[in-house]
């Protein structure tokens, strides 16, 4: 029977996490990691394998707290088009509220993967397709009911909303601005009848 672990692996999760969202995989090193988890390699070895390991099992708990917890959220407790709107006021809201500008660790890893690392492509562009099937649920639940307009194809919307979710967490790391971010999601918004929350 193997040794219990002596941390608390969220808090692991999510110290390791903050480092790989600010520096990206490939600049992280073994040393910052051990510095900002208090683990010493070994440790890290024993309890996540290597640095793709430990970033796959950090990225996951990441999307788990954040885009994962927003969706079910949202599409709980809104209706469709209000989750939509809802979703680009937080993404926003975060986005300026984070001092370090990071962006979104998810599409960090988008813009960092090569094509010499296929799998993780994939786990990439699993992931956004769950946003994209958040997006396409909205849409054909909100047409059903009227809330969005029927002119465009449910699947149509969800890719458009995906680019700018995509374009959005690029310019949020560079250009922070309130008046940038919020007139680039208005006008989407707007062309399905929608509104951005103010807050």
């Amino acid at each position: 029977m193997g040794r219990p672990r002596e941390f608390d692996e969220d808090k692991v999760l999510a110290a390791a996490g903050d480092v790989f969202w600010a520096l990206g995989f490939e600049a992280t090193s073994t040393r910052a990691l051990t510095e900002c988890t208090g683990l010493t390699p070994a440790s890290i070895y024993n309890a996540f394998g290597d640095k793709r390991g430990f970033f796959l099992r950090a990225l996951r708990y990441y999307l788990d707290q954040t885009l994962r917890e927003r969706i079910v959220r949202l599409e709980s407790t809104q209706s469709p088009g209000r989750a939509i709107a809802g979703f680009f006021r937080e993404i926003i809201s975060r986005s300026l509220a984070d001092p370090e500008h990071r962006g979104c660790m998810l599409m960090n890893t988008a813009m960092e993967v090569t094509t010499g690392d296929p799998e993780m492509q994939r786990i990439v562009a699993d992931e956004t397709a769950i946003i994209e099937r958040f997006f396409y649920r909205c849409a054909v639940a909100g047409q059903k009911t009227g809330e969005i307009p029927k002119g465009q194809p449910a699947e149509d919307i969800a890719r458009m909303l995906l680019g700018l979710l995509a374009g959005l967490r690029l310019l949020a790391r560079i250009r922070p601005d309130a008046k940038l971010l919020n007139g680039m999601v208005r006008p989407a918004l707007a062309a399905l009848n929608l509104v951005l929350p103010r807050k």
